[in-house]
């Protein structure tokens, strides 16, 4: 598989003495337990429990690297560094910008990855493996730097198809919870390390089963509408379409609602265009059917 080149991503070096402790009182990500070679989601919320910032976290000697979306890096980096006070933290926007992903039988980097410029790109130590994608059996890596010229649509049709959404394409920053986009079964939010900013909404959303907003992927026979369109059962609001590739798609639904429609029978639609809805079969989750189901 070639590796593709994800231009609009930028990367963040947080480091110094208290840099563990400070991360892990203040995201989403229990940050003790990373493996050295693990890249996992993570994100900084809201005092009311919504994303405000996302991002990939991975070990980078004795500090961490960020991976984030270009236009968000210097919004978080200012964001951490108000939290900083007096702790003996460093933050720097790192240089290289972009970040390469391979996925496949050339995704450890013993092979003959298409595109790649030379050997040391494959034995790149920067490389670290998406946790996000491990739950769903797939091995992909992501380093640092243009490596290779691969088409974005690949990448794109591979996230959907396993219900990996991002910020942007599929939920605006402040609007989501980490439940909504799966940060709950996907690695990226802890319930056991203790407090850090919107812990109690997220626990408490996590302790009480009130989650009801979650990533499906959508299927059409036809080319989905554009992102942003509705989608509705009998004329009533389900959820909105993100994330689109031809005929398929990723959204954010009301599972409650779209589990009833299903069982009765009621046809979904994006905006016109009849659709099929299914839960990520990594994710463990199903549509509830009833009102007892969904309120359990």
């Amino acid at each position: 598989m070639p590796f593709v080149f994800l231009k609009d991503r930028s990367l963040l070096s947080v480091g110094g003495a208290d840099v563990q402790s400070f991360l892990q009182n203040l995201i989403t990500t229990d940050i003790t337990s990373l493996a050295p070679d693990e890249a996992r989601p993570g994100a900084l919320l809201t005092p009311q429990g919504k994303i405000l910032f996302d991002f990939m976290i991975w070990q980078d000697g004795d500090g961490y690297t960020i991976e984030t979306d270009a236009d968000q890096r210097d919004g978080l980096m200012k964001r951490l560094t108000m939290y900083r006070l007096r702790a003996a933290v460093t933050l720097a926007p790192i240089a290289e910008e972009g970040i390469s992903v391979c996925w496949g039988e050339d995704a450890d980097g013993s092979g003959d990855a298409e595109g790649v410029r030379d050997s040391r790109d494959v034995r790149d130590s920067r490389s670290v493996r998406d946790s996000r994608f491990a739950k769903a059996g797939i091995t992909l890596t992501r380093r640092p730097g243009r490596h290779g010229d691969g088409a974005e649509a690949l990448y794109d049709a591979l996230r959907i198809a396993h219900g990996i959404a991002i910020s942007g394409s599929d939920f605006a920053l402040q609007d989501a919870f980490p439940h909504d986009v799966l940060m709950d079964l996907n690695g990226g939010l802890s319930f056991k390390k203790g407090c850090y900013v919107g812990q109690e909404v997220v626990s408490r959303m996590q302790h009480r089963g009130t989650a009801r907003r979650r990533v499906v992927t959508l299927s059409a026979a036809t080319a989905l509408p554009d992102t942003g369109t509705a989608i509705t059962a009998a004329g009533k609001p389900v959820g909105t379409l993100g994330s689109v590739e031809g005929g398929s798609g990723l959204a954010i639904v009301r599972i409650d609602r779209a589990g009833a429609a299903m069982a009765e029978g009621t046809p979904l639609l994006a905006g016109e265009t009849p659709v099929s809805l299914a839960l990520p079969p990594w994710s463990g989750l199903v549509f509830p059917t009833s009102a007892d189901e969904a309120s359990a």
